[in-house]
């Protein structure tokens, strides 16, 4: 399991939608991850019922935000649905069986199967799109920003030693 595994983890439970379990989690996460400081502060003294909303602006009205990692790269063209049976066969190469209500590439989906199998090639693999999420994110002036910083810096750097 990555040293980054709690912080994957983590990050995966703030991506999703902040509904009543989220917000009993937030002292748990704020402890174990301090690198989500930012958002779990922020998550913690807003209103669930903003928080929900500021969610679903955020991520659920355009692709812009998209947490969708095959997005990011097919678009939807039909090679996503390639990109998306992959993302499965992984899966199921762990001993895992991807039946969750989203795709295989959710964003937090992919962050808790690397939590649980210490395989970061999807992440890695994935890393262009996942720097532009979070600078749109940034650049949008939402708190999501910051966990996508704290992921991507666990990541290995650009072939030029760059961060995007």
């Amino acid at each position: 399991m990555p040293s980054d595994a709690v912080l994957y983890q983590a990050a995966a439970l703030c991506l999703t939608y902040p509904d009543e379990d989220l917000i009993a989690r937030l002292p748990l996460l704020r402890q174990a991850a301090p690198q989500l400081r930012g958002f779990t502060d922020h998550a913690a003294v807003t209103p669930q019922q903003e928080l929900a909303a500021h969610y679903v602006q955020v991520f659920d009205f355009s692709n812009r935000h998209s947490l969708y990692l095959t997005w990011w790269h097919d678009g939807d063209a039909r090679r996503r649905g390639t990109s998306l049976v992959r993302f499965k066969d992984l899966y199921r190469r762990h001993g895992l069986e991807f039946s969750g209500e989203e795709l295989p590439d959710f964003l937090p989906a992919v962050l808790e199967f690397t939590a649980r199998t210490g395989d970061t090639s999807l992440l890695t693999e994935y890393r262009d799109g996942l720097e532009r999420l979070r600078a749109r994110l940034t650049d949008y002036g939402t708190p999501y920003a910051g966990v996508l910083d704290a992921v991507c810096a666990t990541l290995p750097t650009t072939p030029g030693g760059v961060r995007r």
